[in-house]
C-alpha cells in the first residue's frame, strides 16, 4: 500500500498544506480549557481548528475566536461549518456565515462547509451559493461535510469557478467503511479528508490491538489510532480535545509511520 509520511498535508488542488493533525470542537464543557488547549496545539503546529455554527450554538466559534486573538490570525486555519436548512435562502446562508464570521472575530474563514446534505435541498443549489459565499469574500475555500460518492459527484459538476477541496467524514481505525469507496473516489479526485470522531469517544485508548502495537513503536494507543488515519493519502484528522497534554499527545502521532505490515494489520481490525 502507499504510505503518506508528509505530516502537512494537500489540501484538495488548491497547493496549500495544512496540518495532517487540527483540533475539533464539538461539546466544550469548558471554554478556558479549550482556548489553552488551541493556543497549545498552534505553539506545536497542529494548526488547522474545526468547528461549527451549530456546536454550543454559536459558543463554540466564539471560543475558537478567543483563541484566534491570542495567537494571531495568520497562525490558524480556521474550518468552519454551516446547516443544511440555511440553504433554503441564500439570504440566510449569508447572515448565518456573517454571524460565525462576527463570532469568530474574523473577516474571512479560511473554509467553510456545508455540514451535512438533505435529502430536500438540492446539493446542486447549495454549490451555487457556496461559490457566492466565496465570491463575497467570506471564505478561501469551500467544502463539504458527510456527503458520499453520489453527493460529492452531483457536487462536482455544478461548481463552476471553485473546486470542493475538503470532504468532513466520520473515519477511524475503528471504523473504516470510508475505505471501500468514498476514500478512493476522494484519492482519485484530490479532495481531502477530515476524519472526525478519530478516536472513537475514547474507545481506542483501552483498545488491546492498538495498546500492544504502541509498545512496538513506544507510543500511545491514541498516536497509533490517529497515524493509521495520516498514513492514507489526503487525510488528515480533528480529534477533539480540551487537555494541553492530550494536544501533546496528539503532537506524537506526527514525525513516524506505522510500517506497511502494521498498516495492513490494523485495515483487518
Amino acid at each position: 500500500m502507499y504510505i503518506d509520511y508528509s505530516d502537512r498535508k494537500e489540501l484538495g488542488h488548491t497547493g496549500e498544506k495544512i496540518s495532517a493533525i487540527g483540533l475539533g470542537t464539538w461539546n466544550i464543557r469548558d471554554s478556558d480549557n479549550m482556548v489553552e488547549a488551541i493556543v497549545k496545539a498552534v505553539e506545536l503546529g497542529l494548526d488547522m481548528v474545526d468547528t461549527a455554527e451549530m456546536y454550543g450554538d454559536g459558543s463554540a466559534e466564539e471560543t475558537v475566536g478567543r483563541a484566534i486573538r491570542l495567537v494571531g490570525r495568520d497562525n490558524i486555519f480556521i474550518t468552519t461549518k454551516i446547516m443544511p436548512d440555511r440553504f433554503r435562502d441564500e439570504h440566510l446562508v449569508f447572515r448565518a456565515v456573517e454571524a460565525s464570521l462576527k463570532r469568530l472575530g474574523i473577516k474571512e474563514a479560511d473554509l467553510i462547509l456545508v455540514h451535512w446534505p438533505v435529502e430536500d435541498i438540492s446539493v446542486a443549489r447549495m454549490m451555487k451559493i457556496m461559490e457566492k459565499v466565496a465570491d463575497k469574500g467570506y471564505t478561501r475555500y469551500i467544502g463539504v461535510s458527510n456527503f458520499q460518492v453520489d453527493h460529492l459527484e452531483e457536487a462536482l459538476v455544478n461548481l463552476s469557478k471553485y473546486d470542493i477541496v475538503v470532504n468532513q467524514v466520520r473515519y477511524s481505525v475503528l471504523d473504516k467503511s470510508i475505505e471501500d469507496r468514498l476514500l478512493p473516489y476522494m484519492i482519485r479526485n484530490k479532495i481531502t479528508v477530515q476524519a472526525y470522531t478519530p478516536l472513537e469517544r475514547g474507545r481506542v485508548v483501552n483498545n488491546k490491538v492498538l495498546i500492544k502495537m504502541g509498545r512496538k513503536y513506544a507510543k500511545t494507543s491514541v498516536q497509533v489510532a490517529l497515524n493509521y488515519l495520516i498514513s492514507h493519502q489526503y487525510v488528515t484528522t480533528i480529534p477533539k480535545t480540551e487537555r494541553v497534554d492530550r494536544v501533546i499527545e496528539y503532537k506524537g502521532a506526527l514525525g513516524w509511520r506505522l510500517s506497511e505490515e502494521d498498516l495492513l494489520r490494523l485495515k483487518r481490525l
